[in-house]
């Protein structure tokens, strides 16, 4: 089972929430404090990550991971949930709810991939994150924060911002790190962008306004699939991180009942 944290009434209808890559439950304390006025919010520690350091999984460990989520839930009883997930927790939750399609009432993604199509492009970045994992193994967690919030897709971060973000990042450690990257890759993960027309409920992402890369794969996403898009603004790849406000209000908005239908998943 997985580190969790619940808070909220148990009565009310319940949200999963999965973090990204680097991050752990704590992450979504300031959405928390809003979302759970209205449901139940449980935030879950993945696998290398948080509390749940002891859990290592197998390459590819998409299988391994959801199953891992389930068993959590089930220990807490929850069958039905809203499920919200950010960057690697989206992938994650992507793939959870192609498994148990049954237990999602929503499915809200933040700044997250639904996978890579071509044999090319996967093989390409098995070798950039192989580099990465090499990085991750060889630098101090410190130097290798400080080249990963270097990405373009982290841009909108300032300078102490960042730092502030490598900081809140230094606890974590390299080895419970390095299999969880490795064995949730891209370049690991299924295609999964049919999904929001496979199953029933409804699906929605959130880009934030200075993350173009997602924006854009957001736009391509809902041209081809019953998955609606929102932009945040003054936000970029971790919008829930820079705008937590601005991000709780989007999802209370995307639930309301006149515009929550459970029984479609096109959004009305």
């Amino acid at each position: 089972m997985l580190a969790y944290q619940c808070q909220g009434n148990p009565s009310m209808p319940a949200m999963v929430l999965l973090h990204g890559f680097l991050g752990s439950k704590a992450d979504w304390s300031a959405v928390i404090e809003v979302l759970a006025k209205q449901y139940y919010c449980i935030s879950i520690d993945l696998p290398g990550h948080g509390q749940s350091l002891n859990h290592t999984l197998p390459t590819p460990g998409f299988d391994a991971c959801t199953a891992l989520i389930q068993q959590t839930l089930l220990q807490l009883k929850v069958q039905q949930y809203h499920l919200v997930g950010y960057s690697l927790g989206g992938r994650i939750a992507l793939h959870l709810a192609r498994q148990a399609p049954e237990n999602i009432l929503s499915l809200i993604l933040e700044s997250c991939h639904p996978g890579l199509k071509s044999a090319d492009d996967r093989a390409a970045r098995k070798t950039s994150d192989a580099l990465w994992a090499t990085k991750l193994n060889s630098l101090t967690i410190e130097n290798f924060l400080a080249l990963w919030y270097q990405q373009a897709v982290f841009a909108d971060l300032s300078a102490s911002k960042r730092q502030a973000m490598i900081q809140q990042r230094r606890g974590n450690q390299a080895l419970a790190l390095g299999n969880c990257y490795q064995a949730t890759s891209l370049a690991e993960q299924a295609d999964l962008w049919d999904t929001p027309a496979i199953i029933s409920a409804p699906c929605y992402f959130i880009a934030g306004s200075d993350d173009q890369k997602f924006l854009s794969l957001a736009t391509r996403w809902q041209q081809q699939y019953p998955i609606a898009m929102y932009a945040v603004a003054a936000s970029g790849h971790n919008i829930h991180s820079a705008a937590p406000i601005a991000f709780s209000k989007q999802v209370l908005q995307l639930l309301k009942p006149s515009s929550f239908n459970p029984s479609s998943n096109r959004p009305t």
